[in-house]
């Protein structure tokens, strides 16, 4: 069942079911009852990427919080996505826009890289699972993806799942069709991993393409910014291998 996209949705930590209240946080509070000026009564949708997505309305509105009842549940719990997306951290601006379109197409875990060339070495893991949180209340998603802590490209490939494919995003390769390489993926679990503004070294390049488990891709002939690349090449991984195909 496909999202309902004109009731607003709120990511809740609380386990839910019919009959279930309890109180927002102190921001959601403000944002229901000053922004939205929602009354008692008013109809919304929780989800806490356990339980699915429930129907709720507001059960009391008071000085310091807002009270919600829950009453049927609206979908079921998915399987959370095995798809991981691995990149190297950008700055603030672009990688809230990075993370809040990952989230949309379809990752089930964030793991940021840190490789020669990144701008950002230490990236505010607190801040992803914000967007992650706001983009699945916006996109109907309810599975929250899993945030990683940083690590260095050696240690992200040490110990790798020999089941899982490895698909790199390579400016270097020797045609602009990522086609090929991605149609004869013969794996079911995937890992994309897109490098950053300045691209990977010489040095990883070689690295990289040396593993058995990875696969080199093209994203066509023109020059992409990292934000850009990520979602051209979550759409052709979803397309072809995903969970589109």
């Amino acid at each position: 069942m496909r999202a309902n996209y004109k009731l607003q949705r709120l990511f809740v930590p609380h386990d839910l079911a019919a009959g279930v209240e309890f109180e927002l946080d102190k921001g959601q509070s403000h944002y229901i009852a000053r922004v939205l000026r929602m009354a008692e009564g008013a109809p919304l949708l929780v989800f806490n990427g356990r339980d699915g997505e429930w129907a709720a309305h507001v059960a009391a509105v008071g000085k310091k919080a807002v009270r919600l009842r829950v009453a049927d549940r609206t979908r079921s719990q998915p399987a959370t996505p095995d798809l991981v997306y691995a990149f190297a951290p950008l700055k603030v601006g672009r990688l809230d826009y990075l993370v809040q379109k990952v989230v949309e197409m379809g990752v089930g875990v964030i793991q940021p890289v840190i490789t020669q060339h990144t701008q950002m070495a230490k990236p505010s893991l607190d801040k992803i699972q914000a967007n992650a949180i706001e983009a699945a209340e916006q996109c109907g998603v309810l599975s929250i993806p899993s945030i990683r802590p940083p690590l260095k490209l050696e240690q992200f490939l040490g110990g790798w799942e020999t089941d899982r494919r490895l698909i790199f995003c390579d400016e270097d390769t020797e045609t602009d069709n990522p086609l090929p390489a991605l149609q004869s993926i013969t794996e079911t679990r995937f890992c994309l991993l897109i490098g950053p503004e300045g691209g990977f070294s010489d040095d990883e390049r070689r690295m990289l393409r040396a593993l058995p488990f990875v696969s080199a891709i093209p994203l066509g002939p023109r020059i992409l910014r990292a934000d850009t690349a990520a979602v051209a090449a979550l759409a052709l991984v979803q397309a072809t291998v995903g969970d589109w195909h």
